[in-house]
């Protein structure tokens, strides 16, 4: 802005975080785009790519820092209520992104996955999902999962479904069900629980995501819209991160 001195915006050193203290899995509810599109006067989709942009810089920020699992919250179920103009033009631009960020995620070790109910998303975007997802397997870096067509309700009553079939089949014991077998059921079978939860943009909601898996997360929330999220907004969630003292239940004397 005209007439504001500079500011210098300090990004931790990779030394300032402590591998042990790291969380290993960071799921992310990216909130903003269209409300940061309207503060600069341009339209949605605007706001779409510009979170493109900073989709990238966040996962590779997490990539170096040695994050093993990145989990980003890209589109819910309840996002195809939305007008279908802007559905469209979210599903072309998930294409685009796919294809131009392939090279990047194999020059930076990231292995690519996908949650959620990914048989509703358009052909062309699931054929492209899938040849990205096939192409970065071999990859052992950061873990970065997409969740698409995503709804955490909906993925329990899944695994509900999915266990009460076996239960008739004499597959699973109703008796031995417990956290394993519900865990086993999820969409997030491959992956441990989120440590860190990050919501950006101000709001201060779950919105129906990872609702079994964030039992035990440290919620981060910040006003920051997504499109200006970066390496220096990650820094800090993890600095917080750290700084908090997780129990599980226990007294802080049991920790000690």
């Amino acid at each position: 802005m005209v007439g504001c001195p500079a500011v210098e915006i300090k990004i931790m050193s990779l030394q300032e975080f402590n591998n042990d203290q790291l969380p290993q899995h960071i799921a992310i509810i990216m909130d903003g785009n269209g409300r940061w599109a309207q503060q600069q006067g341009k339209n949605r989709l605007r706001g779409h790519e510009a979170g493109a942009k900073a989709v990238r810089n966040t996962v590779e920020a997490a990539a170096r820092l040695g994050v093993r699992h990145l989990t980003l919250y890209a589109f819910s179920t309840e996002n195809w209520n939305r007008p279908k103009t802007e559905v469209s033009t979210l599903m072309s631009l998930l294409v685009r992104n796919l294809r131009r960020e392939l090279r990047r995620m194999t020059k930076n070790n990231i292995r690519l996955s996908a949650i959620g109910s990914l048989h509703k998303l358009p052909k062309k975007v699931y054929e492209e999902l899938e040849e990205v997802i096939e192409k970065t397997k071999s990859n052992t870096g950061t873990n970065l999962t997409l969740a698409l067509s995503y709804g955490a309700r909906e993925e329990i009553k899944q695994a509900v479904i999915d266990i009460g079939k076996k239960v008739k089949n004499n597959i699973i014991n109703v008796e031995s069900i417990d956290q394993t077998i519900i865990n086993e059921h999820l969409y997030t079978q491959h992956l441990p629980d989120v440590d860190l939860l990050i919501r950006t943009s101000g709001e201060v909601r779950i919105s129906n995501f990872l609702l079994w898996q964030i039992a035990y997360a440290e919620l981060y929330f910040t006003d920051v819209m997504w499109p200006e999220f970066d390496e220096h907004e990650l820094h800090k969630a993890i600095k917080s991160y750290i700084k908090r003292e997780r129990r599980f239940g226990k007294t802080s004397e049991q920790l000690t």
